[in-house]
C-alpha cells in the first residue's frame, strides 16, 4: 500500500501540452503500479493539449476536480467536462483539450500501461 499526497508529487513535461502543470500520483516509477498510472494536471485559462492519441493503443479517463475543460474530437464535436464529471477514451481515439474558461482547471488523468 502506498499513500501519496500533493506534497509528494513532482512535475513532468507532457509532450504537446501548454499552459499546464502535470504531476503523477501513482505509476511504475512513483509507486510501482504496473497496470495504470494516475496523474493530475492543472491548466491555466487557455492552456491545453494538442490533438493527439489517434495512434495510441491506451485507454484514458479524465476526471475534472475543479473548473472545466473542453475536449474536442476529430470531427470537431466539443464536450465540456465540469467539476465532478469525467470522460473516457477507448484506444486510438484522438482528442484536443483546452481550458476555455477564465479560471484555472484541475483534472485527474488515468491511463493504462500497454500489456
Amino acid at each position: 500500500m502506498v499513500k501519496r499526497t500533493l506534497a509528494d508529487l513532482s512535475t513532468y513535461e507532457a509532450a504537446g501540452h501548454h499552459g499546464c502543470t502535470c504531476m503523477r500520483y501513482h505509476g511504475k516509477d512513483e509507486t510501482g503500479a504496473t497496470k495504470f498510472w494516475i496523474g493530475m494536471s492543472e491548466f491555466l485559462p487557455g492552456g491545453g493539449a494538442d490533438y493527439a492519441y489517434e495512434d495510441n493503443p491506451l485507454e484514458k479517463v479524465y476526471y475534472v476536480l475543479e473548473g472545466e475543460m473542453t475536449v474536442t474530437d476529430k470531427d470537431g464535436n466539443e464536450y465540456v467536462i465540469h467539476k465532478d464529471e469525467s470522460i473516457s477514451f477507448p484506444p486510438n481515439e484522438g482528442r484536443y483539450l483546452e481550458n476555455k474558461s477564465n479560471l484555472p482547471a484541475r483534472m485527474l488523468v488515468i491511463i493504462n500501461y500497454p500489456d
